[in-house]
């Protein structure tokens, strides 16, 4: 950055609303990242988890004699070395429609009793090398007395099925759960003139980050304190639920260290069984402890994703308005209850059932049920994506029923602009949007009118044509608090300090170009310190699209503080009253004159000075907890258009316009790239990945080989354009975008999907529609 820009130049440069490039790509990119499997600390041992390869069954015995005595070995663990501590946590203040409150069965560390999914961890082995850890592990015997074992949400609500838990669910539900007002969407349906209706499975994935868990975990016996080096999505609340729940110490007794993360999308988030295994090994031998997952092991181990089954019903009146919209079904929450898991497929299927339209009434009934697969939670969206799928799929069938156009039903239907604020069917106020503007910019985009050229083109080649629209709304970022902390440094530079957590959105340039507008501090001089709960002095993490909203907030107000401080401190050294400094462009000056002096040489002199008088600050640092303010809800409009080969059910996408609104844009280029990982994420749920589990509970797709996931070469180049319409609920005016391209993405490929089989005769096909579900499809004609 030039010491000759102008403050106009720099914010022209760096400012809010410019593509400034991600400043940690450069560090990572030349092999600089230092992620949790980098850490390696002095005389650390090494940890293996034994897990079970029964997926239901009774514990009869757990032999670890032999691998206690094997080579290079330092100790084996299993669940009697670990009952001091807490159950693995879930706090959710959910109950049953009949009042009653949301079952969690204990979640101990190591099983105790039964093993309950395949991969349930039972011991862990610990030795002076990965490899002795590995070989050890092999020859601890588990004796397991097999149960029958549940796999699907349909099994596990069955008549004679085998409970997961016999004692605190013996129907295997955990869940019953109701909202919405029940009595007018059932007189809706009862005087509809037509009625939609959609069975829907909502296909597990499996999360598959890009880098495998891994934790390095220590213990200084002389301060009684533990430390996790750990790759999450937040320091603060992880060391809370990790001290407070399970390890039963003060949360200052435990540091939480998170360096650079490979991905997460929501599955990192919560305490993991090999968190306390290893940080009680650390204690027990006063040394540290690693683990690192491997590839198959987090096919079992990583929470997986969605999972659910439904009926979606759509009622309408004789001119196409919609009257009211109902989801029932049942969702799989695997072996234990997650952290967050039943509330995604229910409190989130509300909230973001009605999306941009005026349906009146809205009612939602899921039950949550236990089967013996890996445990379900939060995976890109939690429930928003479905939600809009849900919607847009019904929208789509209901036009084709009724005759109408798809675009037409869909204005019909939309919130207009001159009604914001609008209470939604769910309750929610939506503070702005301006829905039927912005899908008509995606339709001029995407050449919607041009469309039928094409199909019939494709056509002549034999190819089967389909073009199909969505527009989705989300409810994001949950309101809380979080830390806003600036530094001024002795080196010159400026730290950010807050409590969310960078894994790929680009936090570090994002964060400074907030920053830079607030203070007028050099750009490249800000830095982002996330990942250490000692710094930390409240933080709720990275997940709801929240960060910026969060975080960006608590840095404004953060920076209103050190303003506050600086004219102080301004006062003083320009020898004028306080109320005479103003402040503009990085720059305190006397109001009427030309004595100034800049931010920069503010602190510097500040740190300088030394024997300040008592009543100024000593410094220009802030450090502080702001609310976050209510939800924010982006909304946009998808249109994708492909081509399937009918001879052999394979899908080309052939183009794919977005256009959204994210409210202002802090950083259009980052924004962009956020779109186009949550689109190609959807995608892969839609056309390919899919977790699959035998009768037995053994997981079918437990490496690469058997689950599929999306390339580079199955997406096309991505048009992006943005209508932004500012939020009103907080100063930067965002709403969140991270997860928002799985929202589109889903409905608008299956939609399109639908439109390109439809000739054929097919009206409905679940995802993953894979090319062997396709061409059987089109041979069935249904």
């Amino acid at each position: 950055m030039s010491g000759a820009d102008t403050p106009r130049e720099r914010t022209e440069k760096y400012g809010v609303g410019q593509p400034v490039r991600r400043t940690e790509d450069p560090r990572l990119l030349t092999g600089g990242g230092r992620y949790a499997d980098d850490i390696n600390l002095p005389g650390q041992a090494h940890g293996v988890l034994v897990r079970s390869t029964i997926a239901h069954g009774v514990i009869n015995g757990l032999d670890t004699a032999e691998a206690a005595a094997a080579p290079g070995v330092l100790a084996v663990y299993t669940a009697d070395d670990l009952a001091a501590y807490g159950d693995l946590p879930c706090a959710l203040p959910l109950k049953s429609h009949d009042g009653r409150p949301l079952i969690v069965p204990p979640r101990p560390a190591l099983a105790v009793g039964r093993v309950r999914h395949l991969g349930d961890p039972v011991a862990l082995v610990v030795a002076v090398t990965p490899a002795r850890a590995r070989d050890a592990a092999e020859l601890v015997m588990l004796d397991v007395d097999p149960l029958p074992a549940v796999t699907t949400v349909e099994q596990a609500v069955a008549p004679d099925a085998v409970p997961v838990w016999p004692d605190q669910a013996p129907d295997n539900i955990c869940l019953d759960w109701k909202a919405g007002d029940v009595a007018a969407v059932d007189r809706a349906f009862a005087g509809a003139a037509h009625v939609t209706r959609l069975g829907i499975d909502n296909n597990r994935l499996v999360v598959a980050a890009l880098e495998p868990r891994a934790a390095v975990a220590e213990y200084d016996a002389g301060g009684e304190r533990f430390t996790l080096h750990v790759g999450a999505q937040g320091a603060f609340g992880l060391r809370n639920a990790l001290a407070n729940n399970i390890l039963k110490v003060p949360p200052e007794k435990l540091r939480v260290r998170i360096y650079d993360v490979g991905g997460s999308f929501g599955m990192k988030a919560p305490p993991y069984p090999e968190y306390v295994a290893l940080l009680h090994a650390a204690r027990a031998l006063g040394r540290p402890v690693k683990w690192c997952d491997e590839r198959g092991e987090s096919f079992l181990s990583d929470q997986h994703g969605r999972d659910s089954l439904v009926e979606a019903e759509l009622a309408l009146d004789a001119d196409g308005n919609f009257l009211a919209a109902r989801v029932s079904g049942l969702a799989n929450m695997g072996a234990y209850v997650s952290t967050v898991g039943p509330n995604v497929q229910s409190v989130n299927i509300h909230k973001n059932l009605p999306s941009c339209y005026r349906t009146p009434a809205i009612a939602v009934h899921m039950k949550c049920v236990f089967t013996n697969t890996t445990p379900v939670s939060a995976y890109r969206g939690a429930g928003r994506p479905e939600a809009n799928y849900y919607m847009e799929r019904l929208i789509d069938k209901a036009a084709r029923e009724t005759g109408r156009d798809p675009v037409a039903l869909r204005r019909r239907n939309m919130i207009p602009a001159d009604a914001m604020p609008f209470t939604a069917a769910s309750g929610q106020i939506y503070d702005s949007g301006d829905f039927a503007a912005l899908m008509d910019k995606c339709l001029i985009a995407a050449d919607w009118a041009g469309f039928p050229d094409r199909r019939a083109a494709a056509r002549a080649r034999g190819r089967l044509r389909g073009i199909g629209l969505a527009t989705y709304l989300e409810v994001t970022a949950p309101p809380g608090k979080e830390m806003g902390g600036i530094r001024f440094d002795a080196d010159g530079g400026v730290t950010i300090v807050t409590g969310t957590l960078n894994y790929g959105q680009g936090h570090a340039a994002t964060f400074a170009q907030i920053l830079h507008d607030k203070l007028g501090v050099p750009f490249d001089k800000v830095r982002l310190l996330q990942g250490d709960s000692d710094e930390l002095i409240a933080g709720g993490g990275t997940g709801g699209s929240r960060s910026t909203m969060a975080s960006g907030n608590a840095i404004l107000v953060a920076g209103d503080a050190v303003i506050a401080r600086g004219r102080q401190l301004a006062g003083h050294f320009l020898e004028a009253a306080v109320e005479d400094i103003d402040f503009a462009d990085g720059i305190f000056r006397v109001v009427g004159t030309d004595r100034t002096i800049p931010i920069m040489d503010l602190a510097r002199r500040a740190r300088e000075a030394g024997g300040l008088p008592d009543d100024l600050p000593a410094n220009l640092d802030a450090s502080l907890i702001a609310d976050t303010g209510p939800s924010s809800y982006p909304n946009g409009c998808h249109v994708c258009e492909l081509e399937v080969d009918p001879e052999t059910g394979a899908v080309e996408i052939a183009g794919y316009v977005v256009v959204d609104d994210f409210g202002t844009l802090i950083n259009p280029m980052l924004v962009e790239g956020q779109v186009h990982g949550g689109v190609v994420q959807g995608i892969g749920q839609a056309l390919m990945e899919r977790a699959v589990y035998d009768g037995e509970g053994q997981l079918l797709s437990g490496s690469f080989m058997d689950y599929a996931m999306p390339r580079a070469d199955q997406v096309p180049a991505f048009g992006f354009a943005s209508h932004p319409v500012p939020a009103t609920t907080n100063a930067l005016g965002v709403k969140g975008c991270g997860e928002a391209g799985v929202s589109g993405a889903l409905p608008a490929v299956m939609n399109a999907l639908v439109d390109a089989l439809a000739e054929s005769g097919v009206t409905h096909i679940d995802m993953p529609a894979t090319p062997e579900r396709i061409w059987s499809a089109l041979r069935a004609g249904c």
